[in-house]
């Protein structure tokens, strides 16, 4: 579940990196490589720019108003913005489940075989069926790239950077999640997964699934939070048709209103819920637990 809106929604701009090729003691160093970072301005992007940054990578930070104009509604821009770079981090908005969302990755992939790109890590989001049609979207229209795609499971960090923020700072946390449980995985360590995927060989071809360590119902994360809070944050189970009417209560159109809240009730049915080993795979280490990140984020110092 990749949407943008609830996943990769973000504030802060990113000038592309000139960093000198170095690289922490002991991981693969990205030293010489170009590499393109689309929706570079949200939770997933700029981590995973500052992530490539650290390996020497020369990135290309897109955004819609950045150094490097990159817009998902705008293919015009999509050409200049792969001119030059070897490697691209594909994350698309506002979902890869959205409708057009195929259509772009066959658009994108052809452009990205044109200009030569040799490696795409692909962001998208587990159990999404249209999804998946999108992937292999890109897999068909760049045969010659190696393509690797990542999973996503639910981002914890939607709880503090994304759409829930508001929610939780309110006290009350409103979603039509029912009682089911969701291996939360940390931003940080998705990113960790694709940066590793962008600079190490040996995952071209390959899907990786990555969740937190343990899943959690919607009040179990709540009362999380408010332990690291000091303070009481509730979640408020809602029905799909209810969670639209609430998000076209805060303007959002409501064609797109009802297939948000559509696409997190089927989600959140609980297909969802198994956990992954795909961070311990490809990083060597266990993913981050819900209530660490609870604590590093909510607690306070008073």
């Amino acid at each position: 579940m990749t949407t943008q809106t609830s996943h990769d929604n973000g504030s802060a701009q990113h000038a592309e990196s000139t960093d000198s090729p170095t690289s922490p003691a002991g991981s693969p160093s990205a030293a010489g490589r170009t590499i393109l970072v689309t929706s570079a301005t949200g939770k997933t992007g700029r981590r995973v720019a500052r992530g490539l940054a650290e390996r020497g990578a020369r990135v290309r930070s897109g955004s819609r108003t950045g150094t490097t104009r990159f817009d998902w509604t705008d293919p015009a821009g999509w050409g200049p913005a792969l001119d030059g770079a070897d490697s691209a981090y594909v994350s698309y908005y506002p979902d890869l489940a959205a409708p057009g969302a195929t259509d772009a990755m066959r658009a994108f992939g052809e452009l990205a075989t044109a200009h030569g790109i040799r490696r795409i890590t692909l962001l998208s989001g587990r159990g999404e069926p249209e999804a998946v049609l999108a992937e292999e979207a890109l897999r068909n229209a760049a045969p010659e790239t190696e393509l690797t795609v990542v999973r996503a499971s639910f981002f914890a960090q939607n709880f503090d950077e994304g759409f829930l923020a508001e929610g939780v700072a309110s006290g009350t946390i409103a979603f039509p999640a029912g009682t089911t449980a969701e291996p939360f995985v940390d931003a940080d360590d998705l990113a960790d997964v694709i940066v590793e995927t962008l600079t190490a060989d040996g995952h071209a071809g390959l899907i990786h699934e990555v969740t937190g360590p343990e899943a959690l119902t919607f009040a179990e994360a709540a009362a999380e939070i408010s332990r690291a809070a000091g303070r009481t944050v509730t979640y408020a189970p809602m029905t799909a048709p209810e969670y639209a009417a609430l998000l076209a209560g805060f303007g959002l159109p409501e064609p797109e209103s009802d297939w948000l809240a559509e696409l997190f009730a089927t989600l959140l049915d609980g297909h969802n819920t198994p956990v992954t080993d795909g961070v311990k795979r490809v990083l060597g280490r266990d993913p981050l637990p819900f209530s660490v990140y609870a604590r590093e984020t909510f607690e306070t110092t008073e």
